[in-house]
């Protein structure tokens, strides 16, 4: 078991990364994500997810245009695309996916590797960009490259006192 104070400084490290070096990823780390999101929890186990993991510089930029507050994974050496599969568990598709690309997110980091959640993309066109079928759900592309430049400062995060509520 991990310590649980390094854990939690862990997660408090992680940070949303904008700007790649163009170094590629090699397949083993892609594998080593990749298979932290496929241990994620699902609801009864059912796994709804596919992952389609991009290399191809054009797709990219295709993917790249069409998300408007996300031009900058137009440098990333790696896409990972997370679709929850509606007809396997149309109740919990999303949360199920949810948990994957935070799965993804994290064992990215603990390789030195950085990523940013986008999800201001047109979904239906990259869809069709994917190959994604019709009643598919496109969560997010993760955006994936070995961190150019300063890891940006934490965040300031709302006072515990102002997000919990204890009920005795």
């Amino acid at each position: 078991m991990i310590n649980p104070k390094d854990l939690l400084d862990f997660l408090k490290e992680r940070r949303s990364i904008r700007t790649y070096k163009d170094t590629p990823i090699p397949d083993e780390e892609i594998e080593m994500i990749l298979e932290a999101g496929r241990s994620s929890p699902s609801a009864s186990n059912i796994q709804p997810w596919e992952f389609i993991v991009i290399k191809n510089k054009e797709i990219i930029s295709r993917l790249a245009s069409i998300a408007p507050y996300g031009r900058f994974i137009s440098q990333a050496p790696v896409i990972i695309a997370i679709v929850g599969k509606i007809d396997e568990n149309p109740q919990w598709y999303i949360q199920d996916t949810t948990l994957v690309s935070m799965h993804m997110m994290l064992m990215a980091w603990a390789l030195g590797i950085g990523t940013c959640w986008v999800g201001s993309i047109d979904r239906e066109k990259a869809k069709t960009i994917l190959g994604v079928a019709g009643y598919d759900f496109l969560l997010t592309v993760l955006p994936m490259g070995y961190i150019r430049g300063e890891i940006p400062r934490p965040t300031p995060r709302k006072d515990m006192d102002k997000i919990k509520r204890i009920i005795k």
